[in-house]
């Protein structure tokens, strides 16, 4: 940043996502969850470094040159729904236009079956047919977004990183949006889903990936995320009490900046739970970053 100063957005994510199966990454807004997807494609701004890998069969998806980037991966190896949806369609073009272009470069779909495949990937999507010969900038947020889950559903690509994909869409869409996306799971992709929306993470997810402050703090599988026993991060477990249909109980306080992040467990100032070994960062282990014990009446005890 200016002056030189370093800002870790996401630190020591680590997991594995197999073909088949969807991950949806949770957290508040600011805590690196889009970041670690543009890293995953490339789409970092150039002050950005990384370090470690991130692995796509044999690729490398941190060290990869634009090249292999640009022609083997994005689009063909790896889909993305973008957060920001509008920026990322072309202005200048209709949403038609943009989806056959997509068909046959990804699909090799021949031009007299380009306006059926065209209405068919709209449709998937649930974009409505009579809105292909729009441009962006006459597109509603909700209809820009199901344009966006078009495009990177064309490619039936191995992995999809989902960055909001429900964004502006009504209950009912939301639903259709993300059991289309369970079908692109079943069918033996991967999908990476990252969402604020906790009740479409529950439909669609296997595997629940919490994020607080650049770090992952729980990993755990989805029946019991959002079932019995439930989280055991004190963070997780404010984001469901938080629901209306649950405790509808806020977090207090606000998530810390990510260059001003406090000594120790960056959760503690608003952990209930909080104690004197959290002046120390907690260490990832069993799937959970925690110095506080996952049983509450240990916890109190």
């Amino acid at each position: 940043m200016r002056g030189g100063r370093h800002i870790a957005a996401v630190t020591d994510a680590s997991f594995a996502l197999a073909a088949g199966e969807c991950l949806a990454l949770v957290g508040e807004s600011g805590c690196g969850k889009s970041v670690l997807a543009s890293a995953l494609l490339g789409l970092l701004p150039g002050n950005a470094q990384t370090a470690g890998r991130a692995l796509l069969g044999e690729t490398d998806l941190l060290t990869a040159d634009e090249r292999t980037l640009a022609r083997t991966v994005r689009g063909r190896r790896v889909g993305l729904v973008p957060q920001s949806p509008a920026a990322h369609l072309t202005p200048v073009r209709t949403v038609g236009s943009q989806l056959g272009e997509t068909l046959r470069q990804l699909t090799g779909t021949r031009k007299p079956d380009v306006r059926a495949a065209v209405r068919a990937a709209a449709e998937r999507a649930a974009f409505p047919a009579d809105h292909l010969d729009r441009y962006p900038h006459e597109l509603s947020g909700g209809l820009a977004q199901r344009a966006a889950t078009a495009l990177a559903l064309v490619g039936d690509a191995p992995l999809l990183l989902a960055d909001e994909p429900t964004t502006g869409l009504d209950r009912d869409l939301v639903n259709r949006t993300v059991d289309e996306l369970r079908r692109h799971v079943d069918a033996g992709h991967a999908l990476l889903m990252i969402t604020h929306d906790l009740a479409a993470a529950e439909r669609v997810a296997d595997r629940v990936a919490v994020m607080y402050a650049g770090r992952i703090v729980e990993l755990a599988d989805a029946g019991a995320f959002f079932g019995t026993p439930g989280p055991r991060h004190p963070y997780a477990r404010g984001l469901l009490n938080a629901l209306p249909e649950r405790d509808f109980a806020p977090i207090p306080g606000m998530p810390p900046e990510l260059g001003d992040l406090p000594e120790g467990c960056a959760f503690a100032p608003r952990c209930p739970h909080a104690a004197e070994a959290c002046t120390a960062p907690p260490q990832f282990a069993d799937r959970i970053a925690c110095h506080y014990p996952p049983d509450e009446e240990l916890a109190r005890a």
